[in-house]
Formats: structure tokens, C-alpha cells, sequence
């Protein structure tokens, strides 16, 4: 089912580039993965225990899952049976809305006009959907929601809330999952009135927020997780609660929706990064942005939600990162346009100061985000890019490929982190260090004082720490056959910057701070590892 990596794209990548098919390779298996992941959640919740998903949530999973066939086929429907007319409607009115969350006994239903007969069970033998062409934006509104890189970790905190071994989990676990499973009925509301489907369905606000992916949030009149009538009809959604006025939501083409009610937040798009390519989401609104547990490095902070001010700053920087990625080489700008799907605001830590720091992520369950502090200027944000989409990269390479065998024993010495990593950590950061290292040396010989003086120390540093950390990876034992022609390439890689030289202060400044490093690191770690790192 998955493709094999041919030795030509496998050198291309280890290189930290990748053309079209290197890019688009790993770009369709990663929409692939997506949609057995989600393929995934449908099995689960389908053979989970009654106590862990009632028979409501499951008729509702179906349900939502067959208006995204509906609208993944872009058959628009025109009119919507209102509720006098046999609409499947719970009123307010009718629904307690405590009960409805806590119990599950009325989670909804939605009502498409075209649907004339129950909706079936969907298929589940074959993924749904075909992948997109290579290296292109998702084809249709269903597509785009199901492989936007945040539906990637709603998907893994289903598979957790489902994997209950046929019991039920603490109250907790089954708060998350219940919102869970009404977070995607959110997506698939918003895939079909994207699609043009009018429909009307109820949805469940989530701790007073009802968000909807792409096109904003409505803070509710009520608090808690509440129940919310929504309707769709030529690109007007109308949200109703009890005993305040609807809110109209009008969609805007592509993504964002606008409303004169002050309780509606829209999403935040910033322009394409090129003109032929597609609005960048910002997204500081997806309750899913953010893991629910640590899983980076100590310095990373929360997600943000950003005021006015901010977003003019992000826009300011945005329209800048094109060129600046472009003086790194041509092939950061394709890599950042075939990979980048929508942009995180994390907030800045306050160990950063000021001038040019700022603190950035990936996520292997999110494929397409980056991330990040505001950035302080083009240049950084472009390094920034180059950094974390090496770290995409590699994990969606090493998707495909085993490139070593080497366990998790944390014993090696990383130059740019003060704790011993195991070799896989070593791998994925002297790789993202190596793009780097060539990025800056690109634009030291591009640009001009003082500009170019600050590149040569960056690449210096960069190449220093590249060269510190290649000796252990080349001489692993671990490697299988692709992973030895990978790290090979990048150590070719490595030489091959020495054909362009730093000037020697830069030079001899980044090798006295590696034997720093090293010195001090040894002096801390070394007595306590099974072994040396030579």
C-alpha cells in the first residue's frame, strides 16, 4: 500500500532538499496515513463498548461522516427542509442541555436535504477518499478538513478515548472524548456549507466555545459544553441559542467567515506565500492546536490567541519570508510551499529576551504546522521554517524508510541541547542543523555587510555543530542499508560546504565554543552513560 523511496529522492532528501516528487512523495503518504487514521476512529468507535460510545454518538458519527461524502462529491443542495417540515432538529427547547452532553441522549442530528433515505453506515473496506494530486492544496471543502494538519491530533485523541478495553474511562476521559466526537461534527458542518449543502444540525460548544475549523468561533451566552442549532443556506450559517438573538456567520470565499455579532471570532488567514499559492491559515482558535500534554522541549510555551497587534506583526513578517527563503536557495521555497499548511501563534517564552529569538515546534500527528512565536523579522522566520521542516521531513522519510535500528538509550552528545539524546533525536536534529548550516552559508554569499557577517557566524556555528554530531551517526552499527546511504549523504553534504569557507574568526569562534560544549557536557554526563560518543 505505501510506495517504496527511490535512492534518487532518497539522496535528494538526505541532501535536506527534495524536488516536486521527492516533496509530493511524501505529501501523498502523508494523506494517505490521515485517512486510515481516520479510517481508524471510524473502527473503533463502531466496535467500542456501549460505555465508552453509546449508540447515539455512534449514529452521529455515521451521520456526520456521510455529510462528508455528501460534500467531498460537491453535490451542492440548494434549500434545507425546515424543522415544520420534518427536519431532524432537536429544539432547545425540547433538550435539556445538561442531559444531552452528560448523558448522551440527544447528540444531534443533521438533515440534508438530498438525503431522502437513512444514512448507511460508510463504506469502511477502502479509505474514502483518494489522496490529492501530488503536491497540491486539497481538491474539496471535505478533503481540506480532513487533511488539515489539526485534524491529525483530534484523530489521535479519539483513538485514545476509544482504546477502553471495553470500559469506560474517568470522568475526565469521558468528557474529552464526547468532545471529541462533537468536535467532528463541527468539521463536517463546516465541510458542507463550504460545499454549498444547505443542512441544518445541532453541535455542542465546547467550555463555552463553539469553534468551527477555518471559519471561526462563537463564544456562547451560556457556559459549559452547550447545545447549538446551526443552519446552512447560500453561504450563510445562522447559529441559535435560547433566549438570544441568532448570530448570522456569513462565509467568505475560501476560508474565514465574517459576522456582525461581537461573540463571533473569525479565523485568521494570512496571504499566500507566493501569489499562485493558497492563504496561509493562522489559526489561534483550534482546540486542537495545542497537545494536552508536553511532548517538546522544556522552552516551548502554550498556544496564543493573538490581538490586533499581532496579527498586523505576523503579516508584516509573512510578507517578507518569501525572499528571504528564496536567498537560502530556491528549494526552500518549494519545500515550504509543497509542505506548509497552516501556521500555530505559540506565546513567547520569557526566557527569549529580545532581538532575534523566538521559539518554534512541529508535530509528527499535525503533518503541514509549524508552530510559533511571533517572529521578529523575515530572516528568522524563514530560518525558522527551514529548521522545523527539516524535523517534517525526516519524520515523514523515516515513515517510509527504516533508517536505523538504534534503541531510545538517551547517550549521545547533541551540540545544541545540554541533555544526552538517543540516536534517533541525534538523527532528526543534525539534520534540521545541516539545513541550516547550508541556508546561512547561502545567504553569506548573497548578501551584504552587516547582514552577511551575522549569516557567516550562524553557518559557522551551524556547520561546527553538524560536524560535532556526524562522527556518531556515521559510525552507528544501527544503520540499515537506506540509512547508511542517507547519513552518508548528509556527511557529503557536510564536506561540501568547505568548498565556500566561513571567514576564520567566525571559524575559530564556533570551534572554541564546541570544545566548550563538549567539555562541559562531558563533565556532567559522561560517568553516567553506558558508553562514549566518539
Amino acid at each position: 500500500m505505501f510506495p517504496t523511496v527511490p535512492d534518487q529522492i532518497l539522496a535528494e532528501l538526505a541532501r535536506t532538499e527534495g524536488g516536486p516528487d521527492a516533496l509530493g512523495l511524501l505529501v501523498r503518504d502523508q494523506d494517505l496515513r490521515r485517512l486510515l487514521m481516520l479510517r481508524a476512529v471510524l473502527d473503533a468507535a463502531q466496535g467500542a463498548d456501549r460505555a465508552v460510545c453509546d449508540a447515539g454518538r455512534k449514529a452521529r458519527l455515521r451521520e456526520d461522516w456521510a455529510m462528508l461524502a455528501e460534500a467531498d462529491a460537491g453535490a451542492g443542495v440548494n434549500a434545507v427542509a425546515g424543522a415544520d417540515a420534518g427536519a431532524r432538529v432537536a429544539s432547545p427547547a425540547a433538550v435539556d442541555a445538561t442531559s444531552a452532553v452528560d448523558a448522551g441522549t440527544a447528540v444531534g442530528r443533521v438533515t440534508l436535504v438530498s438525503a431522502s433515505t437513512p444514512l448507511a453506515t460508510p463504506p469502511l473496506a477502502t479509505p474514502p477518499f483518494a489522496t490529492p494530486p501530488l503536491a497540491t492544496p486539497p481538491a474539496t471543502p471535505a478533503r481540506a478538513r480532513l487533511l488539515h494538519p489539526l485534524t491529525g491530533p483530534w484523530a489521535r485523541s479519539c483513538l485514545r478515548g476509544l482504546d477502553g478495553g471495553g470500559r469506560p474511562g474517568t470522568p475526565d476521559e469521558g468528557r474529552t472524548l464526547r468532545r471529541d466526537l462533537a468536535h467532528f461534527s463541527a468539521v463536517a458542518a463546516v465541510a458542507a456549507a463550504q460545499a454549498g449543502i444547505a443542512f441544518a444540525t445541532r453541535l455542542t460548544a465546547r467550555a463555552g466555545v463553539l469553534t468551527l475549523p477555518s471559519l471561526g468561533a462563537l463564544h456562547t451566552a451560556a457556559a459549559g459544553d452547550v447545545p447549538v442549532d446551526v443552519r446552512h443556506r447560500d453561504g450563510v450559517l445562522t447559529i441559535r441559542q435560547p433566549d438570544v438573538p441568532d448570530v448570522r456567520v456569513h462565509l467568505e470565499n475560501g476560508s474565514g467567515a465574517w459576522s456582525g455579532a461581537p461573540a463571533w471570532t473569525p479565523a485568521h488567514v494570512l496571504p499566500g506565500l507566493l501569489p499562485s499559492a493558497p492563504p496561509m491559515p493562522l489559526d489561534d482558535l483550534d482546540p486542537y492546536r495545542e497537545a494536552p500534554y508536553s511532548t517538546h522541549r522544556g522552552s516551548l510555551s502554550g498556544a496564543a490567541t493573538l490581538d490586533d497587534a499581532e496579527r498586523k506583526r505576523w503579516l508584516q513578517v509573512w510578507n517578507g519570508t518569501a525572499v528571504a527563503l528564496r536567498s537560502g536557495g530556491a528549494h526552500r521555497l518549494t519545500e515550504t510551499t509543497a509542505l506548509l499548511r497552516c501556521l500555530v501563534p505559540l506565546e513567547m517564552p520569557p526566557d527569549i529576551g529580545t532581538g532575534r529569538g523566538s521559539c518554534s515546534a512541529t508535530r509528527r500527528e499535525a503533518f503541514g504546522a509549524l508552530l510559533s512565536s511571533t517572529p521578529p523579522d523575515p530572516v528568522t522566520f524563514a530560518a525558522t521554517l527551514v529548521h522545523e521542516l527539516q524535523h517534517a521531513k525526516l519524520a515523514a522519510l523515516t515513515d517510509l524508510v527504516t533508517l536505523h535500528r538504534a534503541g531510545p538509550e538517551a547517550r549521545y552528545f547533541a551540540p545544541w541541547r545540554p541533555d544526552p539524546r538517543p540516536y534517533d533525536g541525534l538523527l532528526q536534529g543534525t539534520y534540521s542543523h545541516l539545513a541550516m548550516a547550508a541556508y546561512y552559508q547561502r545567504r553569506a554569499l548573497l548578501t551584504r555587510p552587516p547582514e552577511r557577517d551575522w549569516a557567516w557566524s550562524q553557518h559557522a556555528r551551524y556547520r561546527a555543530q553538524v560536524g560535532a554530531a556526524l562522527p556518531a551517526l556515521v559510525g552507528s552499527p544501527d544503520l540499515t542499508g537506506p540509512g547508511r546511504r542517507f547519513v552518508d549523504e548528509m556527511a557529503a553534504g557536510y564536506q561540501r560546504m568547505a568548498d565556500h569557507p566561513a571567514p576564520r574568526d567566525h571559524t575559530a569562534r564556533a570551534r572554541a565554543y564546541m570544545r566548550s560544549a563538549r567539555a562541559l557536557w562531558i563533565q556532567r554526563h559522561a560517568s553516567a552513560l553506558p558508553g562514549p560518543n566518539e
